[in-house]
């Protein structure tokens, strides 16, 4: 989890890291986060950082600070995401997808085949 790119703010990067925790099923509901001094220690970033990410996630309701305790993956943490992340992709990708067939001419009927195929695990 070391494996920083410059294109975003390291805090940011960790922000999102946990949200895709949170959506594999890594970090449920209610389960407490690390430390923000042992996540520092793991990943031998500044402690600030790692606030910094943790008040990110604070900020869009999908942690909770416990006082004395830490922090918490907060209930209906994992809902919000995946709204927010269908929402995006129905948004963004489709539309993404939707010319890039254009582009190359790929029929619709031969996508959906090939889409079905690599959602069974079949490619």
């Amino acid at each position: 989890m070391t494996d920083w790119n410059d294109s975003q703010p390291i805090f940011r990067q960790l922000a999102d890291r946990i949200i895709e925790q949170i959506l594999q099923g890594i970090w449920s509901e209610g389960q407490a986060l690390p430390s923000v001094r042992s996540v520092a220690a793991d990943l031998k970033i500044n402690h600030l950082t790692v606030m910094k990410g943790y008040q990110l996630l604070v900020d869009e309701d999908l942690i909770e600070k416990r006082r004395g305790q830490g922090m918490f993956v907060t209930i209906g943490a994992l809902n919000r995401l995946r709204i927010k992340q269908k929402q995006n992709f129905i948004e963004q990708q489709i539309p993404a997808i939707a010319t890039k067939l254009q582009q190359l001419e790929i029929p619709l009927d031969e996508f959906i085949v090939q889409l079905k195929q690599h959602v069974k695990g079949e490619v």
